[in-house]
């Protein structure tokens, strides 16, 4: 990434910060400023594919290239469509380093990949247009913000705690002017500790909290999107409890997951391996036992199956970062039989 630095607003860590805590940073943030303190400011260019009306305007033009005249004889003037901008910037703010606790303050390389295959989804099959989508441990709120930009959707953007969720809110501020002008956006508190459906709580004083009616809206979902969010076997297993019970209720709902393999030595396997990856697909049902009709095979009562997606299809509409070969994003139904 090559970010343009700005001076960002300050927005204070819970509980003073994370100084003294042990910090890490996100391979993304390697070109900003490494003394920079406190919240700072990328701007991220998406490059857009030619629309399939903008193609076809564009081939009917160049084939009906003939002057047309009234009846006086005075030439017609056709009014010129301008196409349209072939590229937007989309301005982020999060935290160079944070702790491991707070890593939600900083932008992560699998978030980008699923900008792009969201970014795709919209563009080229209009498969996420008017839905109601559940962003899961959404960070910086990127990929979210992204699905608000081009359909009528209304998008809930969900992580904890305050400096996170804050940090979220000012994105979506930043970003007001992309927004479709039919789209919802909300940013709301969601504990994957705490059991579904979160506490709802009449004329509550706090910004993030849910109302009755965005919880049944949520149930009706059917987009669910999370990205960078196995790294540990506990939250690994916090985020599937939840899931079963969201997914396993209402209309059918599909999750797209995108993850980081992060390669370490570990001395319990003597290896070189990726943590939290085994333990996540431990969850998945084997993609042999799915007929070729899409059902499952009846050793299976219920579970999730998962599909890899073939990222070569996935052109990069996101620039100033690089893809790399250890992300990979799955798509995630939960079956029922």
């Amino acid at each position: 990434m090559v970010p343009k630095e700005e001076d960002a607003p300050s927005y204070a860590a819970e509980g003073g910060g994370d100084l003294g805590e042990e910090q890490v940073m996100s391979e993304v943030h390697l070109g900003c400023p490494p003394d920079h303190t406190g919240p700072h400011i990328s701007h991220f260019t998406i490059s857009l594919p030619p629309g399939k009306k903008q193609i076809e305007d564009s081939l009917s033009s160049k084939s009906s290239n003939v002057c047309e005249v009234d009846e006086d004889g005075d030439l017609i003037l056709t009014r010129r469509h301008y196409p349209r901008k072939d590229s937007f910037v989309i301005s982020i703010q999060h935290n160079i380093t944070s702790s491991i606790p707070r890593v939600g303050l900083q932008i992560w390389r699998a978030e980008l990949v699923l900008a792009d295959f969201v970014l795709h989804k919209l563009y080229m099959l209009s498969d996420f247009d008017g839905t109601v989508a559940l962003e899961l441990g959404a960070g910086t709120g990127l990929v979210g913000m992204l699905l608000a930009h081009v359909a009528n959707n209304t998008v809930f953007i969900t992580d904890r705690g305050d400096d996170i969720l804050g940090n979220c809110a000012e994105n979506i501020n930043l970003n007001r002017g992309i927004f479709h002008d039919k789209a919802s956006i909300y940013v709301r508190e969601l504990d994957w500790n705490h059991q579904w459906p979160p506490e709802v709580v009449a004329n509550s004083p706090q910004s993030h909290s849910w109302s009755l009616a965005e919880v049944e809206e949520v149930q009706r979902a059917s987009l669910i999107l999370a990205a960078d969010v196995i790294y540990s076997d506990e939250l690994t297993d916090a985020l599937f409890r939840l899931l079963e019970v969201i997914m396993s209720n209402g209309p059918e709902k599909v999750l797209y997951l995108a993850l980081e393999k992060r390669y370490n030595f570990s001395i319990d396997d003597l290896d070189v391996v990726a943590n939290g990856y085994s333990h996540f697909r431990s969850y998945l049902i084997n993609i042999e036992g799915i007929d070729e009709e899409g059902g499952v095979g009846n050793e299976f009562s219920c579970g999730f199956i998962g599909r890899l997606i073939d990222l070569e299809e996935i052109p990069q509409y996101v620039q100033e970062y690089s893809r790399g070969n250890d992300v990979e994003i799955w798509e995630i139904k939960y079956v029922k039989n």
